[in-house]
């Protein structure tokens, strides 16, 4: 019995031996690949930074002067815009809020089609290059405000006012986007006052008529201030 329990222990010496030499064996196999991937990563950030050096501004300077061109640095937009929220404006005035609500939401499908129209008969060529990445971005912020019209919606639920002055604030935000698009800094005040106005609003508890109609003035006398930069850069080319 002496014997067999001296043999099971030199057995499990012997196992434990073995087992902790493979270990031995894996460690620097696991440290050499665990040293792998920050270099890996390392290699990845080195070439994105690379890329950042290689970027030429000049490329986006001229992707934000083709959108400029294209579209008459966003003037007519912004005024169609401002004449569709003084429609809306009237419509609730005249006829009932909610009908308000849906002029300006109707109404602004058609901003863009309008404006484009206006701009061709005004000589606005109103399109940009296919490859110009800002008119991607545009795009992209025109569906991010079409998905937060709901919210807004949702708000006048609760009071019919605060659908006017929710849309105002996301119009705002929108508006900043501008500032890096079209290469305009004027969009980053016209999206601040916007901001602004509409919380002055909601501070004053404003109906729906003075809402819509103050959203809907800041909008004309931007664009058409906007306009007059365009055509006196266009005049000094």
């Amino acid at each position: 019995m002496a014997c067999l329990g001296l043999l099971e222990k030199m057995v499990l010496y012997l196992g434990i031996l073995v087992y902790s030499k493979r270990r031995l064996t894996l460690v620097p196999k696991l440290l050499q690949q665990v040293s792998i991937k920050p270099q890996v990563k390392l290699n990845q950030q080195s070439n994105a930074t690379m890329i950042h050096k290689n970027l030429n501004i000049s490329n986006l300077q001229e992707a934000q002067g083709d959108m400029r061109n294209g579209y008459g640095y966003g003037s007519i937009g912004v005024f169609v815009s401002g004449i569709v929220w003084v429609f809306s404006s009237l419509i609730v005035n005249y006829h009932s809020s909610q009908k308000g609500i849906w002029t300006l939401i109707i109404g602004g499908m058609f901003i863009f089609p309008i404006a484009t129209l206006l701009g061709k008969l005004m000589g606005i060529k109103g399109g940009h290059h296919k490859n110009n990445p800002f008119g991607k971005l545009a795009m992209e912020g025109t569906l991010w405000m079409i998905m937060c019209i709901p919210l807004a919606y949702g708000l006048s639920l609760i009071k019919v006012e605060w659908f006017f002055q929710g849309m105002m604030m996301i119009i705002a935000g929108r508006y900043l986007t501008f500032a890096s698009i079209y290469g305009i800094r004027l969009y980053w005040v016209l999206g601040i006052i916007l901001g602004l106005a509409a919380y002055a609003l909601f501070r004053m508890e404003a109906g729906g008529f003075p809402s819509a109609l103050t959203g809907g003035l800041i909008e004309i006398i931007f664009g058409i201030v906007i306009y007059g930069l365009y055509r006196y850069d266009k005049q000094k080319i």
